[in-house]
């Protein structure tokens, strides 16, 4: 036999082997499964039935619908009544066109009231005014509008407040008073709580066809 021809029966028949054996090794391996879409097998069966105490849970993580409660009509807070040794209710008010003249000007005067030791019940705004100043002209009887003024107005509740210190308060107050900022102090009443609110007339039209 030709040399050359057994070299190549010899080297075929060792790959022929090798294919043999890997192919062996191939089916003995056991095959590799996705984890979602893979048959269970019979440990895996064995953890459907234990606890897990929770985990993976996620119906605590949505609101909960809580039943809204329904905004009543405001009421008015209690007017205390003035002492022989105290004023009841004031309204100290400050107004004037710039408004952050206006917004110092009443934090100085909460300030005050607290290093005085003075109860401050509320502190509030009012609803801005805005006044057009209207110009005739020189020759013809029609107007144009010049400019437009805003008025803003702060309001600081002050609840009895000792006869003795409001003098000494009241000058303070006025000797630091800045320019362009007026200053008024009312007693308490109704009629001051319902200046709080705007006016809707509308509504109140339309309030009153029902009640009827």
């Amino acid at each position: 036999m030709n040399p050359v021809f057994r070299k190549l029966q010899v080297s075929f028949t060792q790959q022929v082997f090798a294919l043999n054996k890997a192919l062996t090794l191939c089916r003995a391996t056991p095959s590799i499964q996705h984890p979602v879409y893979g048959t269970a097998s019979a440990n895996d069966r064995q953890f459907h039935n234990m606890p897990t105490h929770g985990i993976g849970s996620w119906r605590y993580l949505l609101r909960k619908n809580l039943q809204r409660k329904k905004k009543g009509k405001r009421q008015i807070n209690p007017i205390f009544e003035a002492t022989d040794t105290a004023y009841g209710t004031l309204n100290v008010q400050v107004s004037g066109y710039d408004m952050t003249l206006v917004e110092h000007y009443i934090q100085y005067i909460h300030k005050l009231c607290n290093h005085f030791d003075i109860k401050v019940a509320l502190c509030y705004a009012l609803p801005t005014k805005t006044t057009e100043v209207m110009l005739m002209q020189e020759q013809g009887t029609k107007m144009y509008t010049d400019a437009v003024l805003k008025t803003h107005e702060r309001v600081i509740q002050l609840r009895s407040l000792n006869t003795l210190l409001c003098p000494v308060i009241m000058d303070v107050l006025l000797k630091n008073q800045p320019e362009g900022v007026q200053l008024s102090v009312k007693e308490h009443s109704e009629a001051e709580y319902k200046v709080r609110f705007k006016a809707r007339p509308e509504l109140e039209e339309l309030m009153s066809r029902i009640n009827q």
